[in-house]
């Protein structure tokens, strides 16, 4: 697939007055599984809600952005081909609402469920089902938080399916879980690429890139630092020059782990 998901030319996002990214260009397209790598402050989360609509650029000459491949859109009819997976989300979520509910919101892109919205029933319906897909169906009709964080995590996955995205949008996708949790995570997020579903990454975690991921973007300070294929992008110099520390890559399985240099 040829079409961009997100194309950006000369593109500056200030947060709280700071430069979030600063004159960012970049193309993502459609069908490339991609990792965007870097330290805290580095402008990833910036640029995967850029993704989403929640986050829009500096205007002035030469600025260029545009996302499934218009300038204009409808921030809705973004979100309903997107599916969104991250830490703040989870912690957005009510603890009162059950576990149906946070899955059936993601037909909406809300957080969790108001009566106004209308829920069909062939859509309560395909939220079990895919809730069942993700391990999750013994969890719909429990509170939100008498859940583990990974039990959570599996509800949000289901949300970010329901409405069948061609893209799912993962920041930090697996923070603060346990090693089981996160390992039945990152299979399951295997399995969507697998299946022809694209998957975006954020994470400063070099080992919570799946071998599926094929491109690397590495930011620092708001800046693109380097992008490219995955093993040319991952390497011990590049990767202590980002994170300004000296470091050893190793390579198994398809996945990389970091050690001091």
């Amino acid at each position: 697939m040829n079409d961009a998901l997100l194309e950006l030319g000369n593109v500056t996002v200030l947060r709280g007055g700071r430069r979030a990214l600063d004159g960012v260009t970049l193309s993502i397209p459609r069908g490339q599984n991609t990792a965007v790598l870097g330290p805290n402050g580095a402008g990833k989360s910036t640029l995967l809600r850029m993704l989403n609509g929640e986050f829009f650029p500096v205007r002035r000459p030469g600025v260029r952005m545009r996302l499934l491949g218009r300038e204009r859109w409808n921030v809705f009819d973004v979100r309903r081909q997107l599916g969104v997976v991250s830490h703040e989300l989870q912690a957005a979520h009510h603890g009162w609402v059950s576990g149906l509910d946070v899955v059936c919101s993601g037909f909406f892109a809300s957080v969790g469920i108001h009566r106004r919205q209308g829920l069909a029933e062939a859509q309560r319906r395909r939220a079990v089902a895919t809730a069942e897909s993700q391990g999750a169906a013994k969890l719909l009709e429990r509170r939100f938080d008498s859940l583990s964080s990974g039990e959570q995590r599996r509800l949000l996955l289901a949300r970010a399916l329901v409405h069948e995205p061609h893209t799912l949008l993962l920041d930090e996708p697996a923070t603060g879980l346990d090693l089981k949790a996160a390992f039945a995570l990152m299979e399951r997020l295997r399995a969507l690429a697998a299946a022809g579903t694209t998957l975006i990454f954020v994470t400063h975690h070099v080992d919570q890139i799946p071998p599926e991921v094929e491109r690397v973007i590495l930011l620092k300070a708001g800046r693109v630092f380097a992008d490219g294929p995955k093993h040319e992008v991952l390497t011990n110099a590049r990767l202590s020059e980002l994170f300004e520390v000296d470091v050893q890559l190793v390579a198994r399985g398809g996945y990389f782990q970091v050690l001091p240099g």
